[in-house]
């Protein structure tokens, strides 16, 4: 079923889809009066809903139903990811708003290829945020992931520490497994902090644990920068219940 988000809860028992929605509702899918349709308000609630009409850039929709959102993971889990070369963070963001990553924040580290200035930076931002809407919506998400600004290592550092079980991602880590942290305690949300191609410098890794983060291993294997995320956004998701 097609699914749509507003950005607060609608009043009465209509919806009014405007814009990229309806103009999506009409030239893409084709749709017409009497079709069904979920819209989200972005707060893990969905309205099931009848397509009533189609006027213009306007689309007219009746609430059927409300329902909580299933699409929501019962632990928020950020990702902290150094920004990679190229197209890669479109890819990155894509798939973690579809695993359940509550929120997406890129850094910039030492080893960092990519340093776009203020200008270009604003752009890819406003680019991924897009991709995380078109993704939750595909997805079933009850709410669309942020995808936050840029931060210096040291501010996502500090963000990153005051998840319940804050994990640090180190590729020279061989005596701590990421499963080991995982199945020792509970936790009510996680953070999962990801280098760039070249890895972490020993001085950022060294800063990181003082700040409270647990150095973790995926394993033996070196990982590339896209793949490494996405692993261990499943690892953290599958031990807290949610996949």
């Amino acid at each position: 079923m097609p699914r749509f988000f507003i950005d607060c809860a609608p009043q009465g028992d209509q919806i009014v889809l405007t814009g990229d929605d309806a103009h999506h509702m009409v030239r893409v899918l084709r749709m017409k009066p009497g079709e069904t349709l979920t819209v989200c308000d972005g707060a893990g609630t969905d309205y099931e809903c009848t397509l009533t009409a189609l006027e213009g850039n306007t689309a007219q929709c009746r609430i059927d139903a409300r329902t909580p959102s299933r699409g929501e993971p019962s632990v928020p889990v950020t990702l902290f990811m150094a920004l990679p070369k190229g197209d890669k963070m479109d890819f990155i963001v894509q798939k973690a708003v579809e695993l359940g990553a509550s929120r997406v924040c890129p850094y910039v580290a030492s080893r960092s290829v990519s340093r776009p200035d203020g200008k270009a930076l604003a752009k890819k931002t406003e680019r991924w945020r897009k991709i995380a809407r078109e993704a939750a919506q595909q997805c079933g998400r009850g709410r669309v992931p942020e995808v936050a600004d840029c931060l210096s290592f040291d501010a996502a550092v500090c963000q990153a520490a005051q998840a319940e079980l804050p994990l640090f991602f180190y590729e020279k880590e061989v005596q701590t497994g990421v499963r080991s942290v995982l199945t020792a305690q509970s936790f009510g949300s996680a953070a999962v902090f990801i280098g760039p191609e070249g890895g972490f410098e020993d001085e950022e890794a060294q800063a990181a644990v003082q700040a409270g983060l647990k150095s973790v291993s995926l394993g033996p294997r070196i990982l590339r920068c896209e793949t490494a995320p996405l692993a261990a956004l499943t690892a953290v998701l599958y031990e807290s219940g949610n996949l």
